[in-house]
């Protein structure tokens, strides 16, 4: 568990790729958000149901930082409980579509999708602002999502490494224009919490993660 002012994170590994499943919330007004939530069989949900629940949450959002369905394919039992809208950007829509119908082991109706992202949107939780941000490469709808001293980078950036751009939709030159413009520009002092694996720093990916440090 992180906090800083009001809001907390708590992650929960999921699904057969071990997917960074995020729940945030605000201990104040109780609103909370989902971010990724790759389950791959039900009983994965129950836990993170059950501290929504214990918490006395009112799930605002559920949020796929791409269409990859390690990163979607839990959203049809989150929706189904709590009613939540899902949000991905409108780029990776019919990718998640196409995800949700791949699943392995899963007897369910793919949930419509409640909102297309663009990028430049602003969420709130309690008294945070998050703030969409597009990050083509890993897939052409790939986001970020930046707060006052955090950001969820999905498989755009992990802790010494970066998402791959060898897969369908895909692409180096849009990466290597996402890590320039967009994610060499993050202040140091964030928190990274990426789509899969350890924390890190945004100070630190910027001096040692060799995607990062080599560009000129």
């Amino acid at each position: 568990m992180c906090e800083g002012h009001e809001l907390k994170i708590l992650r929960y590994k999921v699904g057969l790729l071990e997917t960074n499943c995020y729940l945030i919330y605000s201990t104040e007004t109780r609103e909370a958000a989902i971010i990724d939530p790759g389950l791959s069989q039900k009983s994965e949900a129950k836990p993170i149901m059950e501290r929504i629940k214990e918490l006395n949450l009112k799930l605002k959002y559920i949020v796929n930082t791409h269409g990859h369905h390690d990163h979607v394919s839990g959203n049809w039992f989150i929706k189904k409980f709590t009613e939540a809208p899902i949000l991905i950007h409108r780029l990776d829509e019919e990718l998640l579509n196409l995800s949700s119908h791949l699943l392995l082991g899963l007897i369910n109706t793919p949930p419509k999708v409640d909102c297309l992202l663009e990028g430049g949107e602003v969420l709130s939780v309690g008294r945070d602002k998050i703030r969409v941000v597009h990050t083509p490469g890993h897939t052409l709808g790939s986001i970020i999502l930046v707060g006052e001293w955090y950001v969820f980078t999905g498989d755009t950036l992990f802790a010494g490494s970066i998402g791959r751009v060898d897969l369908p939709g895909s692409s180096e030159r849009d990466m290597a224009i996402t890590l320039k413009e967009k994610i060499l520009k993050l202040p140091d002092n964030l928190k990274v919490y990426p789509g899969h694996g350890p924390f890190s720093l945004m100070g630190v990916e910027k001096r040692f993660n060799p995607f990062l440090s080599q560009i000129e």
